[in-house]
């Protein structure tokens, strides 16, 4: 089995072999460019991005400057959002739904190292698959750790260090992240805190009891 092989399985491998180093430094190159265009080229990294990524649904936008391992690992559905400096360590699978956002400076972290320093400093490695649902909003600065599933509907908040799989229709934050509470069908009216949608008005009102 090559260290691919063993990576792709979630088993220990080494990452220093010719071939992975190789699909590292082409992604690099890759998104060198991708980091380097003009701001009005959207076209041309959008057509980056469908070529280094194993699945692009319609209408994704990526903000540079973006970076990532080895992009193929990457699936993302449709109308995804990444803001400045998304960063994901794709060694294994990282499964993206629709109608996703990522706020500035979320990091998906697929990648791991043994707790032991023997193993890690013989260079001893392992990835873990991240899925992410759908109508998923990450805030700012979020974390997302190896092997982490988070459902449908799921609000992350900024800050937060997720280390473990979180329901659907929840809202969660913290370091490690913990669910705070479920999201229900009141909050729809809502779009601050006690700050009320008016439909069709430039104006809000206030959540009586708060």
């Amino acid at each position: 089995m090559t260290e691919k092989e063993k990576m792709i399985n979630g088993e220990p491998y080494k990452s220093v072999g010719k071939e992975l180093f190789s699909e590292r430094q082409y992604a690099k190159e890759m998104l060198f460019e991708f980091n380097s265009l003009r701001p009005d080229e959207i076209d041309k990294r959008n057509e980056i991005i469908k070529k280094l990524f194993g699945n692009v649904g319609n209408n994704v936008y990526i903000e540079p400057p973006f970076r990532c391992d080895y992009g193929y690992n990457i699936s993302v559905g449709l109308n995804f959002y990444a803001n400045y400096n998304c960063t994901i360590l794709d060694c294994a699978k990282v499964k993206i739904g629709d109608n996703v956002m990522f706020a500035p400076n979320v990091s998906l972290f697929t990648a791991g190292h043994p707790i032991h320093f023997e193993p890690r400093n013989e260079g001893i490695e392992y990835a873990f698959p991240i899925i992410i649902g759908d109508n998923v909003w990450i805030g700012g600065g979020a974390i997302v750790n190896p092997g982490v599933t988070i459902g449908n509907n799921v609000v992350i908040g900024s800050g937060s260090v997720v280390t473990k799989d979180m329901p659907s229709n929840s809202i969660a934050a913290g370091n490690p992240c913990r669910v705070i509470r479920k999201i229900t069908d009141e909050d729809n009216q809502y779009y601050f805190k006690n700050l009320k949608i008016v439909p069709d008005t430039h104006s809000y009102e206030v959540r009586k009891n708060e």
